[in-house]
């Protein structure tokens, strides 16, 4: 990180968590944010990940840009593929404010956004007028008021699912009533079947992830597997936020909302593992949760993710943090001898 990086970040923590938010998609927008121009790349870090050609692996989760407005910047920001949005199909306001908040002694972050955003007709007119590049996703959302929130879903994908690489089921953020529901075995079937032949109307077919909670057991993780194997779902991103607060010392860790950062390090590596483990290693997983190193970073991999992806982190260590992690797995991949898809799942056990 370097002194203008570290400077900028500490304007941004004098502020409301929030307005510093919006703050930086402003200045990114702007061009005001120090950017490396494009993705670190080698023949060790090119991977293809669900017919996605990523320069590397390391890429931007969802919820930091919303309304895909700092698509363009982004895209020189060193990251190897983006996910944007939640968008859902009509805009929404979310949840009252305040509903972003920072635990800096846990190197975390607690949100209950509730899929604030401005819609999918404004998201996707920004989405095919962005430059070509790195591949750039669209997470899926549903409006808080629909009757009929499986079909939510379908009606983002229809809207624009044209101008995406790929799209994410969201079915796994807290801060939705009653979402997580749409994980069991049934629901998310009938659910993933209503988006499949969505994408079956665009133009050119795009693969499709879906994003899964940390809380879920075992019995659970086999069933989402199972459910995903037979809807022919290209892969999972695993994880989205806990309601966990296990061992948290910052002020703000009563707050309601999902938790990010690094406390939720372990607890989704390990469901990466056990969801490497449920699905025979036959679909692409995406981790995501708590990394914030090159080491960490590596243990996603080795857990059986493809891919990985950055949020929290940002906040504390700044945008280069995702240039110097696809360096770092570079280098190691160099000292090793391997190729990155030889590191995948390669430590399974370790975290099972």
């Amino acid at each position: 990180m370097n002194m203008i990086e570290r400077l900028g970040l500490s304007g941004l923590h004098r502020l409301d968590p929030e307005r510093a938010h919006d703050l930086s998609i402003r200045a990114l927008g702007a061009g005001l944010v120090p950017l490396p121009g494009g993705p670190v790349t080698s023949e060790r870090l090119a991977t293809t990940v669900a017919g996605l050609n990523l320069p590397n692996p390391v890429g931007l989760a969802a919820g930091y840009d919303k309304n895909a407005k700092a698509v363009t910047a982004l895209m020189r920001a060193g990251f190897g593929f983006l996910e944007l949005g939640a968008a859902t199909p009509r805009p929404q306001p979310g949840n009252p404010k305040p509903r972003l908040f920072r635990l800096t002694k846990d190197q975390a972050v607690i949100n209950r956004f509730g899929f604030n955003n401005e819609g999918a007709t404004a998201i996707a007119e920004r989405l095919a007028a962005r430059p070509k590049g790195i591949p750039v996703g669209l997470n899926l959302g549903a409006n808080k008021d629909s009757v009929d929130r499986a079909a939510d879903f379908a009606a983002v994908v229809e809207m624009a699912g044209a101008h995406a690489d790929f799209v994410t089921v969201n079915v796994s953020s807290p801060n939705t009533e009653k979402l997580r529901d749409l994980q069991g075995p049934t629901a998310l079937a009938a659910l993933l079947d209503q988006v499949m032949n969505a994408r079956a109307s665009l133009p050119t077919a795009i693969p499709v992830f879906v994003k899964i909670a940390p809380d879920l057991d075992n019995t659970e993780l086999d069933q989402i597997a199972s459910v995903a194997l037979n809807a022919g779902i290209d892969g999972i991103i695993a994880t989205n936020t806990t309601l966990s607060r296990d061992g948290l010392q910052g002020a703000n860790a009563k707050e309601a909302g999902g938790l990010s950062g690094q406390p939720l390090f372990n607890k989704s590596t390990h469901v990466l593992a056990k969801l490497y483990q449920a699905t025979n290693g036959k679909i692409p997983l995406i981790g995501v949760g708590g990394v914030g190193s090159v080491d960490q970073a590596w243990e996603k991999l080795r857990a059986g993710a493809s891919a990985i992806q950055l949020y929290s982190a940002l906040i504390y260590q700044g945008f280069s943090l995702a240039t110097r992690i696809a360096q770092g797995l570079d280098d190691r991949l160099a000292v090793e001898g391997r190729q990155l898809p030889e590191v995948t799942g390669s430590g399974v056990k370790d975290w099972l």
